[in-house]
């Protein structure tokens, strides 16, 4: 039938929102391909060091070397720098020269979890103990009895190191925040849901067994330290000199009868740090510099030596740049940045707090974000329209379908990236990621049609 003259015209002006699924079904094999892969990586890889361990390992098995200050690299090195264990910054050598700037893509990996306090073990009426502080923004309710495992590095007296990872593995003990019964919690009942669990009631229990000596003032607290001598070798003292963390033991699994989705913790924002490292990998020559950063601390407002707020990253592009021998300035102004970060996705359940027409929705694609921020975009990069014509003209000309988004209604909230960062480097920055349900939650959800698409994104960024 021939089309109308109203649908010819609104055909030609008007943009339809487009779900992979319904347009292009034949890509899903692909999307479940790409997420075995993800979440293997997303198992092991629940903490920062974890995470640069397994992405080293894979860049060097692709042929990364150590970048060498002074050096001057062809085209097609790649070429890695670590900061601290925390940081891993991949670089592949473009054809065109650094002065006509570089592709940044640079995606948070530490998640909301539960640190352990300095001075963390107690004993409590013949139980004994963790004390936590929460990292990051989490709903401290949905933190109770959710299965928990140990992660971190220990630093002994002599200077030796113990990593731990406690509760992934069959037969482990698992760990858990204890929650009232309903019987018992009336009082309970009338908190804010904000206080549902306070911060001082996130405690970890431990045991219940004591070291069998009438004479002990605290016989279950030195149960439980006797354990971790046998097993790691360190005593009280060395949890002062300790990262020691508690994530969810649950690992990354299929969500739904069609299995179109992948339910996990730490999505946020690990899901754009491995779309972003298996581009980067997968990259051979591309046009311009790649330069692909795993930063630390992005949850607690990238703070400290290992967050987007330092000069490490500044730092090594000084030293890149002095390779050939121009100045960082004219690189950086000359670069387009991708902050690596995912939006919220449409919940049907809560649409109040969705804003329908500008938000992110499931299983259409990877979500750029010209804003963040929150109330009147405090906060926030806010990326510039010639910024957006870039980004835009890359995925189109790839084929990739995607999507606009911003993070729920005006009033309601909001949120920030590292892309503030990359902005006031110099650098024209707009956010690109994944869309997630759940977010910051022990368990989230990303589709894996979105997962995949996301990659081809990033690819379509480094662009051979």
């Amino acid at each position: 039938m021939e089309k109308t003259e109203g649908q010819k015209l609104e055909e030609r002006l008007c943009r339809r929102k487009q779900n992979i699924g319904m347009e292009r079904p034949g890509d899903f094999s692909e999307a479940e391909k790409f997420s075995e892969g993800y979440k293997s990586f997303l198992d092991r890889s629940k903490i920062e060091r974890e995470c640069v361990d397994f992405s080293l390992a894979l860049a060097k098995e692709r042929g990364y070397q150590p970048f060498e200050r002074g050096k001057k690299y062809p085209a097609g090195a790649k070429l890695f720098f670590l900061n601290r264990g925390k940081n891993l910054i991949l670089t592949t050598i473009g054809r065109k020269s650094l002065a006509e700037g570089v592709h940044f893509n640079i995606a948070h990996i530490d998640s909301p979890r539960l640190d352990l306090k300095p001075n963390p073990l107690y004993e409590k009426e013949e139980l004994s103990y963790f004390k936590t502080h929460y990292y990051g923004g989490i709903r401290k309710y949905q933190w109770g009895v959710t299965p928990l495992a140990l992660h971190g590095r220990v630093m002994r007296k002599d200077g030796s190191h113990v990593d731990i990872k406690l509760g992934e593995e069959p037969g482990d003990p698992v760990f858990v925040v204890t929650d009232l019964l309903p019987h018992l919690s009336a009082k309970q009942n009338e908190r804010p849901l904000k206080d549902g669990l306070k911060g001082e009631e996130l405690n970890i229990l431990l045991g219940s067994l004591p070291i069998p000596d009438s004479e002990l003032k605290e016989a279950f607290r030195l149960k439980v330290l006797s354990v971790l001598n046998e097993r790691y070798g360190i005593t009280e003292e060395d949890f002062l000199r300790a990262e020691l963390t508690m994530v969810p033991a649950q690992k990354a699994v299929d969500v739904g009868l069609d299995r179109s989705m992948i339910g996990a913790y730490g999505q946020d924002d690990k899901v754009c740090a491995y779309t972003a490292l298996m581009a980067e990998l997968d990259a051979k020559k591309p046009e311009y510099t790649t330069v692909t950063y795993l930063t630390d601390k992005e949850e607690i407002g990238s703070t400290g030596n290992t967050g987007m707020a330092s000069d490490f990253l500044l730092h090594y592009m000084e030293d890149l740049a002095e390779s050939e021998g121009i100045r960082v300035r004219d690189v950086l102004r000359n670069s387009l940045c991708l902050s690596a970060d995912v939006n919220a996705a449409y919940d049907p359940s809560f649409p109040d707090v969705f804003e329908l027409n500008n938000s992110s929705c499931m299983n259409h694609g990877p979500v750029l974000t010209k804003y963040t921020g929150s109330r009147g975009k405090y906060s926030s990069n806010d990326a510039s329209a010639e910024t957006m014509y870039r980004m835009i003209h890359y995925m189109e000309e790839a084929g990739v379908l995607w999507q606009a988004g911003e993070l729920g209604k005006v009033d309601e909230g909001g949120g920030g990236t590292i892309a503030q960062f990359m902005g006031n480097m110099d650098v024209d920055t707009v956010d690109l990621g994944v869309a997630v349900l759940a977010m910051h939650a022990p368990f989230e959800i990303t589709s894996k049609l979105d997962v995949y698409y996301t990659y081809r994104a990033f690819c379509a960024f480094n662009k051979e």
